[in-house]
């Protein structure tokens, strides 16, 4: 974590609410969108600016699926499941997956300090639909 001081601003503030006001793992853009209804003059450009700023205070965190980049407020120790059919992404809470860590790679000289993961597949909502 970097160890700057930064002052806390109404729009990083405005954000972070945005974020934490929802577990739909928003995009940038959704966010942006959200943001401008309460401050009409905000850029893109701030979001993503005070997005970083909050990911970086560990505030958040971004997960991201190689194409675009979604942002969580919580930040306890959880996985994710992306939904191949809808593109949502859900919460999948720690014990319902293997800990990863328990893989022992200190034979090669690894330390796993830490895991994220993304499972992949079809959501109940699309298979319901898709039956």
């Amino acid at each position: 974590m970097n160890n700057i001081k930064r002052r806390n601003t109404k729009q990083r503030a405005i954000i972070y609410d945005i974020v934490a006001s929802t577990n739909s793992h928003p995009t940038a853009d959704w966010i942006y969108e959200k943001a401008k209804k309460v401050i009409p003059n905000i850029s893109l450009g701030t979001v993503y600016r005070n997005l970083h700023i909050l990911k970086e205070e560990e505030k958040i965190i971004e997960i991201n699926d190689g194409k675009q980049s979604r942002f969580d407020a919580r930040i306890d120790k959880h996985y994710h499941f992306k939904c191949l059919s809808c593109g949502n992404i859900y919460d999948i809470e720690k014990e319902d997956v293997l800990d990863i860590k328990d893989i022992n790679l200190s034979n090669k000289g690894f330390d796993v300090l830490d895991a994220s993961i993304t499972l992949t597949g079809i959501c109940p909502s699309c298979k319901k639909e898709n039956n």
